[in-house]
């Protein structure tokens, strides 16, 4: 694994154009009237400059911090503008009034609508003053002009902006995929009466229970490929600060293996040099810390539109897309509020393509069609006070496995019935509990030989994992395998996926992982033209999963150690689908107690895992109770 590589690849996904997503084929729409992009990145670098003046600002905040903010305004000032804004830990880059982005605004169909577009370093990042908080605190009660928080920010950034700008219109939207959507929903309950529409796209929300851990699973593979490059800024700066360490191993589940207990990624490479890394080792439970950030019980008092985007295949903020919609919907019930999810990872829709992903095409471009119809719908809609209606429904979601897009008046969508689907004896599933056979399925869990998250791991992070074939980890002894028989019927599941698990281990402590997979029939034909060598005959086509660490089961801010031998219930949240398996296909659940390196290991011995030595981690066998086992499913009728 090259590190440096590594840490561009894993930023790309973070920042607007992702790698993974520009890495996608572009063939024509076959199902979806959609147009492909209308110009080349070149014609679009040469219409910003030949349309686009740029400018540099230091915008005071109410405390006298300055922010450093570039705007880019349209050339022809005869008309009004609306303002549409990101505020960014990532940097404005390039920096000086001669270097031009290559496209500014959310999307190309967007460009040629010249909005005034503007760009910001948030507080105590890159080029603005001030000390910058990972996940800054929302400080509900604000007392006096040092009580800032985001929401304070952005309120302050607009009202500069419109005494400043000239030739705006008085309108202004914001925009931003991952930790910029956090600050676009933080800025969303600013208060502010020029601020229309806000798209939080992927949005972090709270940090414990999305990037930095997974119901208490420490996400090692992307925290550690993350924060070497994501640093404490001791001054403004417009230079990238040089990476803490490189490393050199071509098998990411090799390296991290061999780096051995979680406490050495700090001891041997971070070495107390960055804060936010080492913060994941001071805060192991939900505590005040991650509470404070967590930004969905502030998401009240919206005033303007909201649009909330995101991927079923989110690799990183899966949590925080479903949740901060759900949050606004119930705590803003009279504004508009539009969700929509595609069959994209973490920022794809913001790429040229989306047909493809990992083995899967999905049979049209994905990503401009959701640009051109919804994304640059909105924003026009709202930020050129345009009388017709909008025209866009409550949620727009990509039906996977049939490839197609849908639309729904709420979210869930109604007419889901609730369904609990059963592990039954002899590797069975069914929507009625085991009768007959053995009680119990069990395996031997060993930390010196974790089941791998995907079937190839190159840098110990992608995102082709959660679509990956699982026929590499039914194989293991360690993962147990359940499924139903040949469907006669199309099963639609709509919804979130709850787990909801008995199980015992000889140990103290366990994670438990569950995966629910689409296994293609035997002589199913080829599906992506592309993947010519890949067998799609008895595929097991990864539809969602999820971890727990098990002393989190009863309270996430108090572990708790298992009694060994003795029957727990561990309940698993696993996000929400909307995912149909045809006719021919079967359902199947896979459950094991490792997803290594996405996942750190448990010793499975009731300990700090961060402050855990070698000799912690033991083996232990787990079992899963068949009869109070089961998965609660939401199923959509025709």
């Amino acid at each position: 694994m090259n590190f440096v590589n590594a840490v561009k690849l894993y930023l790309a996904c973070l920042l607007l154009i992702p790698a993974l997503a520009l890495a996608q084929s572009n063939p024509p729409a076959t199902q979806i009237s959609a147009q492909p992009y209308p110009y080349s990145p070149t014609q679009d670098s040469a219409y910003v400059r030949e349309n686009y003046t740029k400018a540099e600002f230091m915008v005071p905040m109410r405390d006298g911090t300055k922010l450093f903010t570039q705007v880019y305004a349209p050339k022809d000032q005869s008309v009004k503008h609306p303002i549409i804004m990101q505020r960014t830990p990532y940097s404005c880059q390039p920096y000086g009034t001669d270097k031009f982005r290559r496209r500014v605004g959310p999307n190309p169909f967007m460009l040629r609508d010249n909005y005034i577009v503007v760009y910001q370093d948030v507080r105590g990042r890159w080029a603005s003053e001030g000390t910058f908080v990972e996940m800054t605190p929302h400080v509900a009660v604000k007392k006096s002009k040092e009580d800032h928080d985001e929401s304070t920010d952005t309120y302050d950034t607009i009202d500069w902006l419109l005494k400043n700008l000239p030739s705006h219109n008085g309108n202004v939207g914001q925009w931003g995929i991952s930790y910029p959507g956090f600050f676009t929903s933080a800025g969303s309950v600013s208060g502010h009466p020029a601020l229309k529409a806000s798209s939080p796209q992927a949005p972090m929300a709270d940090l414990w229970r999305d990037d930095a851990f997974h119901n208490g699973a420490f996400q090692i593979a992307a925290n550690f490929s993350f924060y070497p490059y994501f640093q404490e800024h001791k001054q403004p700066t417009k230079q990238n600060p040089p990476l803490l360490f490189e490393i050199n191993d071509p098998d990411g589940y090799h390296f991290y293996l061999n780096m051995g207990p979680t406490t050495n990624s700090e001891s041997n490479y971070f070495k107390g040099r960055n804060k936010y890394y080492y913060e994941n080792f001071q805060h192991p439970d939900y505590d005040d810390h991650w509470k404070k950030r967590n930004i969905l019980p502030h998401l009240k008092g919206i005033k303007h539109a909201v649009m909330v985007v995101g991927g079923w295949y989110d690799e990183q903020d899966l949590y925080g897309t479903f949740n901060t919609y759900k949050a606004i919907e119930k705590q803003n019930p009279a504004i508009q509020n539009i969700f929509v999810v595609g069959p994209w990872v973490h920022g794809g829709w913001s790429g040229p393509s989306g047909q493809t992903l990992n083995d899967l095409d999905f049979g049209s471009a994905t990503s401009p069609y959701y640009q051109q119809n919804i994304e640059a719908k909105f924003f026009k809609h709202y930020l050129f006070n345009e009388t017709t209606p909008l025209g866009l429904p409550e949620a727009t979601l990509f039906e996977t496995g049939t490839n197609r897009w849908r639309t729904f008046d709420a979210y869930p969508p109604k007419g889901t019935e609730h369904k609990q689907l059963y592990l039954q004896a002899g590797g069975r599933l069914g929507f009625s509990p085991s009768s007959t056979g053995a009680t119990f399925s069990e395996f031997l869990s060993d930390p010196a030989h974790p089941v791998p998250f995907a079937s190839k791991i190159n840098d110990g992070f992608s995102a082709d994992y959660m679509v990956d074939d699982q026929r590499f980890a039914s194989s293991r002894p360690d993962v147990l395998t359940f499924q139903t028989d040949v469907l006669t019927d199309d099963l639609t599941l709509a919804g979130p996926i709850l787990a909801q698990l008995t199980v015992s281990t000889t140990g103290t402590d366990a994670d438990w992982m569950v995966k629910v997979i689409d296994v293609y029939p035997s002589d199913a034909p080829q599906q992506n033209p592309q993947k010519k060598d890949v067998v799609y005959g008895d595929y097991q086509q990864l539809v969602r999963s999820e971890i727990m660490r098990g002393k989190y089961r009863n309270n996430i801010s108090k572990p708790e150690p298992f009694v060994p031998n003795k029957p727990s219930l561990v309940t698993i949240e696993l996000q929400d689908v909307l995912h149909t398996f045809k006719k021919g296909h079967r359902l199947m659940v896979q459950i094991q107690s490792s997803c290594f390196p996405l996942a750190d290991r448990n010793p499975q011995k009731f300990v700090n895992i961060f402050t855990a030595k070698e000799s912690d981690y033991q083996k232990a066998t787990h079992r899963i109770y068949h009869e109070n086992s089961y998965l609660k499913i939401g199923v959509l009728n025709p």
